[in-house]
């Protein structure tokens, strides 16, 4: 089965769920957003949520979602540095991996804090 017929099941499904099919596009593949039951807009192909923003929000909301990257990057450089630690013996260099987990730790906290 091709990828694009599981797309086109997949909103066929969407629709058969109480989706329906708005005159939107999604920024991302241009594919047609679907309004949920719940309101939200949902992009079909992306398999992801869009938020279509009023004018002035941009800044707020571009802001937001550049925090929620960040903090998604810090999070796997957490565990790059985790598996690192795990197999290294030398203790000059399992003190820097230390310090660069404890760097990112508390980067990761100051993003958490700026999301609430």
């Amino acid at each position: 089965m091709s990828k694009d017929f599981k797309v086109i099941q997949h909103m066929a499904d969407m629709l058969k769920q109480g989706a329906t099919l708005t005159e939107l596009a999604c920024p991302a593949c241009a594919s047609p957003l679907f309004r949920l039951k719940t309101g939200q807009l949902w992009c079909a192909k992306c398999k992801k949520r869009v938020v279509r923003l009023k004018e002035g929000e941009i800044g707020e909301a571009n802001t937001q979602g550049q925090l929620v990257n960040l903090e998604n990057t810090v999070l796997k450089k957490i565990q790059v540095i985790e598996m690192k630690m795990r197999g290294e013996e030398d203790s000059e260099r399992l003190e820097k991996l230390t310090s660069t987990l404890d760097s990112l730790l508390g980067t990761l906290e100051k993003l958490k804090r700026l999301k609430s």
